[in-house]
């Protein structure tokens, strides 16, 4: 066992037991020794179900939006990209600071369950510390600078416009609709998704390519500035779809147009796109 895990579970039992929280979100063990998924404790008798192993991939503050008005403070297991996610929340008034518990814990990154190889979201990581906690299990691991971060990107615009388009047509031709993609991104937060509305001439509800494409375009669009480049759209995609490759595609134009920008690091700095200065680009005029 280990002393992450010894300490995440003596810690869950003190917040448990003081009554400081309602329950802890967290980590539990699969059927297989390569799987895990997200639980929620409330027993402190039942702690010992809370697991830190390299399998620990899900990202967690998503599900804190299950309980918008709790009773106590939500105990929230958070890495790196967990507490993006929790400032993202926080910054779009989906959750309230005072809401929740953060128990930090520094990771140098989990393995593909299928491959056992490093996962490719933790792999991507440039922020594997957490940006802000309540208490920090461990000391923090080294960042690992990710000077790439734009390849994939990269490699796209290269191509011609009918091979992008052929690249792209492939991809949702594949796209089942199921909003995997959507249902676990923490930037994806709305209270009525516009996939869900009706709403003649608005988005259609067929699954064929220009719906696919149109919905995975809107959903770029509308998380542009908020991805926290966690990674879990494209984990989670039950047909392997390159979703980050269009997200970072965003980032990459937002980073052109208004300088060096990571969502989530902190509560303070705003999105790019969430406000405006009249010296702005505006070369689409």
């Amino acid at each position: 066992m280990s002393d992450i895990q010894q300490e995440l579970r003596k810690t869950a039992r003190e917040l448990l037991e003081s009554g400081e929280v309602g329950y802890i979100i967290g980590w539990g063990k699969g059927r297989f020794a390569n799987q895990t998924h997200p639980i929620f404790v409330k027993d402190p008798a039942k702690v010992d179900e809370l697991v830190w192993d390299d399998y620990c991939l899900s990202t967690l503050a998503k599900y804190t939006q299950d309980d918008k008005y709790p009773e106590k403070k939500i105990g929230i297991c958070v890495r790196g990209c967990d507490s993006r996610a929790v400032n993202r929340l926080i910054q779009d008034h989906q959750l309230k600071r005072e809401d929740v518990y953060l128990i930090g814990i520094p990771c140098s990154g989990k393995l593909d369950p299928e491959t056992n190889e490093p996962a490719k979201k933790c792999v991507e990581c440039a922020h594997r510390n957490p940006v802000v906690y309540d208490v920090l299990l461990g000391s923090p691991v080294e960042e690992v600078p990710q000077p790439e971060r734009f390849k994939e990107v990269e490699e796209l615009e290269a191509m011609t416009p009918d091979e992008r388009y052929n690249y792209w047509a492939d991809v949702y031709d594949k796209c089942i609709r199921c909003y995997a993609c959507r249902n676990v991104c923490p930037a994806c937060n709305c209270r009525e998704c516009y996939t869900d509305q009706y709403r003649v001439g608005w988005q259609g509800k067929q699954n064929n390519r220009a719906e696919n494409q149109i919905f995975g375009i809107t959903r770029a669009y509308h998380v542009g500035d908020r991805c926290i480049e966690c990674g879990e759209c494209q984990r989670v995609c039950p047909m392997g779809l390159p979703l980050m490759k269009l997200n970072r595609k965003m980032l990459k134009d937002i980073n052109n147009l208004f300088g060096a920008y990571e969502a989530g690091l902190d509560t303070e700095t705003k999105p790019a796109l969430g406000h405006y200065e009249t010296n702005d680009v505006e070369e689409f005029m």
